[in-house]
């Protein structure tokens, strides 16, 4: 399957869903908008959601992404219970749901962490794997006519680990020392 047949697919396939739920919705009087929410984020969104790593990169085009918001749009105004003149991001705001590119991009980058790429964003790490902060530190040397001010201070916090301080370091000709 080709992108172009797999966003297809989704679409046809989440469009038919949302139908069925709202010709049976009209039966029995329609369904709440907390109901509605449920059902999207259950059904409809992870099958948005489904491959979204592998074919991420072609959202940059705008017929992709455009069927994509068409989907989420159709759900919204259902559980909106709103006009279709409404626009995407309105109806997206009334119903707190976040747009189906951000939420792509979402699922994406959780992937992205929990598969073995997570050295690209902060986690918690032992005490013992911590870089010791003389060993980050990179010296800028100055110019002739400007002069530098360090100044350390402490906030007087302590615990087993050790006391807790900083650095301050300004730089300038024309500043005075603090």
């Amino acid at each position: 399957m080709t992108f172009r047949e797999h966003i297809t697919y989704i679409e046809g396939k989440c469009a038919k869903l949302i139908f069925s739920l709202a010709k049976s919705a009209k039966i029995t009087w329609g369904l709440k908008h907390k109901a509605l929410k449920t059902i999207y984020t259950g059904a409809i969104l992870p099958l948005l959601l489904y491959g979204a790593p592998v074919w991420k990169r072609v959202l940059n085009s705008s017929c992709y992404k455009d069927k994509l918001v068409r989907i989420q749009r159709l759900i919204n105004i259902k559980i909106a219970k709103a006009y279709h003149t409404v626009s995407n991001e309105a109806l997206c705001i009334i119903t707190g749901l976040m747009p189906i590119n951000i939420k792509i991009e979402e699922a994406t980058n959780y992937y992205a962490v929990t598969k073995g790429e997570g050295y690209l964003y902060d986690r918690e790490m032992d005490i013992k794997n911590w870089i010791h902060p003389a060993k980050d530190i990179t010296i800028i040397e100055g110019q002739d006519d400007s002069t530098h001010y360090i100044q350390a201070y402490t906030d007087g916090s302590k615990n087993e680990a050790g006391v807790g301080s900083g650095i301050a370091v300004f730089a300038g000709g024309n500043q005075k020392k603090p």
